[in-house]
């Protein structure tokens, strides 16, 4: 499955470059396709049946991409794979797509869990740093953890930095401890 999901992740990648198109509208669009599939069954089920003739899944596509006013770029990407039925590795090429284009674009992901809610102006500082740490612009997802009593834990990539209360307190009892 993975040699499918990249394969597929990549090619539309490369359609996004060479077309110059909005990387981060693409990857809105294929996230509210996956969100469409994960919320309808009936939906799923029409676009994954191998009973149905592909003409009637891409006139449903059509439909779907009329009323949400996706790209066309999407659509096609999309209608390739309902033909190559790979509409069930959907939600696994989109993260990929996701991968792909952060590589190429030169961000990183992090994935920011702290202890209450980040002001505008917090998520800017930590985002700055982060950026100084590790080279490369950052997109964070933002996440809360109460039990981190305070700060933050940053994950990038299989890197975690942790800033929390939690964290250093726990620190603070192995070296006690030894």
């Amino acid at each position: 499955m993975a040699s499918v999901t990249n394969t597929y992740a990549r090619a539309f990648a490369d359609v996004i470059v060479a077309r110059r198109l909005d990387a981060n509208q693409a990857l809105k669009e294929l996230r509210a396709m996956v969100a469409l599939l994960d919320v309808s069954e009936d939906l799923r089920k029409v676009l994954e049946t191998p009973s149905n003739p592909a003409e009637r899944k891409r006139a449903v596509l059509d439909a779907i991409v009329a009323r949400e006013g996706f790209s066309k770029p999407v659509r096609n990407f999309m209608a390739v794979l309902i033909d190559h039925r790979r509409t069930p590795f959907l939600a696994d090429i989109a993260r990929q797509v996701e991968v792909e284009m952060n590589e190429r674009l030169g961000f990183a992901e992090a994935e920011v869990t702290s202890a209450r809610e980040l002001s505008d102006a917090e998520k800017r500082t930590l985002e700055a740093q982060v950026e100084k740490l590790s080279g490369k612009r950052v997109r964070a997802r933002y996440a809360q953890d109460a039990s981190l009593l305070g700060g933050a834990i940053v994950r990038v990539g299989s890197t975690i930095y942790d800033g929390s209360v939690k964290g250093q307190l726990g620190k603070i009892r192995e070296t006690l401890s030894s």
